[in-house]
């Protein structure tokens, strides 16, 4: 199943404004702003803030590092936003209720049977396997084997007491606030589904031949698993349907795979049902597993890190280096992210595209400084010395390597044209890294119209002209396109 307590379901309902965090860092949304006027949070190049501050971005586009860090600050914090929450986890309580006293039992309650399985299924929920939606929680074993150890009008309040009981070591940590066991709650749904199933069709003992009945329970445990959530999700990050679904799938692939297991085991244990303890070796396994799951996460979270941290050092370089190109290209960043969202790009262009527009100019820290600085237009020498600053850039990022060099590539071509005349190779068209062409595009607007040494800022309707004019000449034409709908000009 999919702990719905978990990172994107309701992580930035947690929040007193819409923001996105990263790096544990709050960053107040652009939402109301004109267009035209997108502008970092605050000084310094940091192309976190300016990330967290598009307006556009929804959680879809978020990578999956953001995701995963949002998720985890989350954790431990009070839900300020509980309209829906509460309101998801009321109806569920409601409906349990009710199934207990309308739905007919299919069978005898057993307290011993109730016990081990509301033990058993406890223990399983410790058990997260961490991916970018939330967390995998191996439980499906025990909750199969649960369809033949208790009533199936019981079998709802069953499941949302193991999920409290899950998280009461946290709770008497002080790790967890006492309203997010709302969202254990709302975890619950998924159990309505194959009780109504199983109530409805009466099954007793486990037989094969109620397999096609066993299907129909966990494909209506996937829907009301999925409803839930995305009834949870929609209110706050805007997901769409499809956005869910694939959200989901990491969770839902666990469950299908552990679903057959539950049900071997359901057939000894629907006799003796202390034979569910055989479940626990298994489930040790998968502590294993999901632990070295973790520490790869943790890893691969701090080499992303790192080349953040390396990309905001280049950018603070930059700018103290040379004022004007540092603010430019802040300006650069806020605009190329704003067009990539209007692309709709994924989170990996999206990325690319940031960390192309806060470094393109990063060649020019070894350009003479006579040259950046020069009040009035450069001469043909001096010119070639500036336009050697794209090579410069992708080199000094390839000697970071990794997700920098890649962006070196990238910077290297943020000054090629649509029609092939730009430097520093004379590609073309889509030869161009789309990021590059996003960058090169920004880029254009910005140097209009803002103030340079040698001429003052070009009105922003007639920048807009300049692009239209360039456009399937210079400029990439839907890039064109994206980018004067975001200045709104």
């Amino acid at each position: 199943m999919l702990d719905s307590a978990e990172p994107t379901c309701l992580s930035l309902s947690e929040t007193k404004e819409p923001t996105i965090t990263l790096e544990r860092e709050p960053v107040p949304s652009n939402e109301g702003l004109s267009p035209g006027r997108i502008k970092a949070a605050s000084g310094g190049a940091d192309h976190l803030r300016v990330s967290g501050a598009s307006p556009a971005a929804s959680a879809e586009r978020l990578s999956d590092d953001a995701i995963v860090e949002f998720g985890r600050s989350s954790a431990s914090r009070r839900l300020n936003r509980r309209d829906s929450t509460g309101l998801l986890a009321g109806a569920f309580l409601v409906t349990a209720v009710a199934m207990l006293l309308v739905l007919p039992a299919n069978r005898h309650l057993s307290v011993g049977a109730l016990v081990v399985s509301v033990a058993c299924y406890a223990v399983a929920a410790r058990v997260q396997f961490e991916f970018a939606g939330g967390f995998a929680l191996p439980t499906e074993g025990v909750f199969v084997a649960m369809w033949f150890l208790v009533p199936a009008n019981l079998l709802p309040l069953a499941v949302c007491a193991a999920l409290l009981i899950a998280s009461m070591p946290e709770l008497a940590r002080g790790r967890m606030p006492v309203d997010r066991l709302a969202l254990n709650v709302v975890s619950s749904w998924h159990a309505v589904g194959p009780a109504l199933v199983l109530g409805a069709a009466g099954t007793g003992a486990p037989a094969w031949r109620d397999a096609p009945i066993y299907v129909a329970a966990l494909a209506a445990q996937l829907v009301f698993d999925y409803t839930s959530a995305f009834l949870c999700t929609r209110p706050v990050l805007g997901v769409s349907a499809l956005g869910q679904l694939k959200a989901m799938a990491p969770a839902f692939a666990v469950d299908a795979m552990l679903a057959p297991l539950g049900l071997l085991v359901a057939f000894p244990a629907y006799r003796h049902p202390w034979s569910l303890l055989l479940l626990l070796p298994v489930l040790l396994l998968f502590s294993t597993f999901a632990k070295e799951r973790q520490q790869r996460i943790d890893h691969a979270l701090e080499l992303s890190a790192a080349y953040r941290g390396t990309a905001m050092l280049l950018g603070d370089v930059i700018e103290a280096d040379d004022e004007y190109t540092g603010s430019h290209s802040r300006d650069v960043v806020d605009l190329a992210l704003a067009v990539a969202d209007r692309l709709r790009l994924d989170p990996r262009q999206r990325q690319q595209v940031e960390f192309a527009a806060l470094l393109h100019d990063v060649g020019k820290v070894k350009i003479p400084a006579e040259i950046i600085n020069k009040p009035g237009p450069l001469d043909a020498e001096e010119r070639a010395v500036m336009m050697t600053h794209t090579v410069v850039g992708e080199q000094m990022l390839e000697q970071v390597g990794g997700l920098l060099g890649e962006v070196g590539r990238v910077v290297r071509s943020c000054h090629e044209r649509w029609d092939g005349d730009g430097y520093p190779d004379g590609i073309a068209g889509d030869a161009i890294p789309l990021a590059a062409r996003i960058v090169c595009c920004c880029d254009a607007w910005s140097a209009m119209t803002t103030d340079r040494p040698y001429r003052r800022a070009r009105p922003a309707h007639e920048a807009t002209a300049e692009l239209l004019r360039c456009r399937g000449t210079h400029f990439d034409p839907r890039v064109v396109d994206a980018l004067v709908a975001v200045v709104g000009t």
